[in-house]
Order: C-alpha cells, then sequence, then structure tokens
C-alpha cells in the first residue's frame, strides 16, 4: 500500500492511494483511526484491514484534488545517521569533517516536519542551505534490542527525505541537532510504501535534481551500515515507536562539498526521487515575517 495523509475542503485524514485516487479509510471503515501514529500502531492487523478495504467502493477523492500533507506529521522521533555512504564520507574528510568509527546520530527535531511539495524557508539568519537526499524507514512496530537479522520486522514502510540543513549552524554544536532542525528542513513523502511492497530496501536507486540537474545519485545497497544495522544499534539505546522516522544517509554530492559550495537560493527546486518509492519537491522561499 501506499499510506498517505491528506486533507481535503479542510478535514485531514488519512488513506490509501488507488491508481488516480485516494481511498479514505477512516471514511471507508470506522474501525480504523484517523491518523497515520494510531494506524501504524494497530500494527499488522490494522494494516491487513486497511488493505482489505475496497478502492471500488469505499469513499475517496481524485489524488489531484488532495494535498499531501508529512505522511507521518508527528512522530515522536525523527533521527537522521549521518557519513553512511563511502563517497559522502571522502568528501566530509576534505572538508574537514572529523568521522568516528562508529553510527553517527542526529536529531531532526520533529517541527521541522514538512508536506511533500511545500515549501522550505531560507532562514532569515543564514544563507548556507543545503540538502541531502535520503531514505526514510517508518517504524512499525515499538520495540528494543532488535538483532540486526530480524530488524526487518519492525519495519511498517519506506518514505522520501530531505535532510534539508543549515551548514553554518549544523558547526556551531557538535550534535549538529540546530542546523538539522530550523522549522521546514524536514520534508517527508509523499506517502509511506509498505514493506511487502519493497522487495529489497538495499538495491533501490535516489537521487536529488536541483532545478533539473542532478547533484546526488547512488543505490541504497551502498551504505556504510544497513537500515537494519541502524535499527540493531538505535534499539540498544531506545525503544523505537510506530511512526518514528529514521533518515538512513545521504550520498555525495551535497552543495557544501562542492568547489566552491553551492549552497541553495531562493527559487530552486529541490526534487528528491528513489525508485520504487517516489518523489518529493520543494521550492526554497525567503522565511516569511
Amino acid at each position: 500500500m501506499k499510506l498517505v495523509t491528506f486533507s481535503h475542503r479542510g478535514r485531514t485524514s488519512i488513506g490509501k492511494v488507488a491508481g488516480a485516487r485516494v481511498v479514505d479509510l477512516a471514511a471507508a471503515d470506522s474501525s480504523l483511526p484517523g491518523t497515520m501514529r494510531e494506524l501504524l500502531a494497530g500494527g499488522r492487523a490494522m494494516l491487513q484491514r486497511a488493505a482489505a478495504v475496497d478502492p471500488q467502493l469505499a469513499p475517496g477523492y481524485p489524488l489531484a484534488d488532495v494535498r499531501l500533507e508529512a505522511p507521518v506529521p508527528n512522530p515522536s522521533k525523527y533521527l537522521a545517521i549521518g557519513m553512511n555512504y563511502g563517497k559522502h564520507v571522502v568528501e566530509a574528510k576534505r572538508a574537514g569533517v572529523e568521522v568516528p568509527d562508529s553510527q553517527v546520530w542526529f536529531n531532526k527535531q520533529v517541527s521541522c516536519i514538512n508536506g511533500p511539495y511545500d515549501p522550505v524557508h531560507m532562514p532569515r539568519v543564514s544563507d548556507k542551505l543545503d540538502y541531502e537526499a535520503e531514505l526514510g524507514v517508518v517504524i512499525g512496530t515499538r520495540c528494543r534490542h532488535v538483532p540486526a537479522d530480524k530488524a526487518r520486522e519492525v519495519i511498517a514502510g519506506y518514505l522520501v527525505c530531505n535532510d534539508v540543513s543549515v551548514r553554518d549552524w549544523q558547526r556551531r554544536s557538535a550534535t549538529m541537532t540546530l542546523g538539522k532542525s530550523f522549522n521546514t528542513t524536514g520534508p517527508i513523502g509523499p506517502w509511506i510504501v509498505t514493506d511487502d511492497e519493497v522487495p529489497d530496501p538495499l538495491a533501490l536507486t535516489l537521487r536529488m535534481r536541483i532545478n533539473g540537474e542532478t547533484r546526488q545519485e547512488a543505490r541504497t545497497g551502498e551504505m556504510i551500515y544497513s537500515i537494519y544495522e541502524q535499527i540493531a544499534y538505535l534499539s540498544t539505546v531506545m525503544t523505537l515507536e510506530p511512526g518514528d522516522i529514521l533518515a538512513t544517509g545521504t550520498p555525495s554530492g551535497v552543495g557544501a562539498a562542492m568547489d566552491p559550495p553551492s549552497f541553495l537560493r531562493v527559487g530552486d527546486v529541490m526534487r528528491v526521487e528513489i525508485d520504487g518509492i517516489g518523489h518529493i519537491e520543494n521550492r526554497v522561499v525567503a522565511e516569511p515575517a
């Protein structure tokens, strides 16, 4: 399934995409919840109930007539791994970044979450706005101490992420959190593709295009730490909850590593594509007053 959070005529609900139509799951089956986190918290039984809703009989709307929101607008956690593609590590070291020999994780505060086609603000306090195309993993099962060989069992599905970064603020703290958490810098979507529809999440191609120019392109199998190793590592420390989002790393080609650096400008359009998942597209605009 492709699961969405959508708005239509002032009402927000959850749905699934069927061709060029969005099926309103909450309206089709009163036993289904109205939010994505509640749906995911219901586990496989709830997802099976959603899958069973007949698109031909259920209420819905043309996809073109709805506004797609962030699929999980309010995750309890949005965590991202840094330096997880070999060529990106090389360009980071060239820029003077120290790279440890363990997984590097940071928080993107959930207030940064943004819709798949909504504008991203150029901060008033910086002109060092940058892009990072990433595969996002959505947790589907409350879990702790998950072995890597069991990690796929706790994944609900996958989405497209752009870990938009304010580079000068990122460097102000060793945690990187401030530069990763400006409002609007967490566009995700356009939907969650459930795990059963992705034969191998480590065999996907992702790319970033800026104004139509390809800046990043890689296969998810090039990750240094696989998504399963990431889940095992994180769940050693903390309980992962349904709806939590893990951004699994970006490949080389970020603007900060170019010679000279090429940061985003107002009017630029970022498009992240992941084959088999979909795309998100966000325009950079001046931060409003």
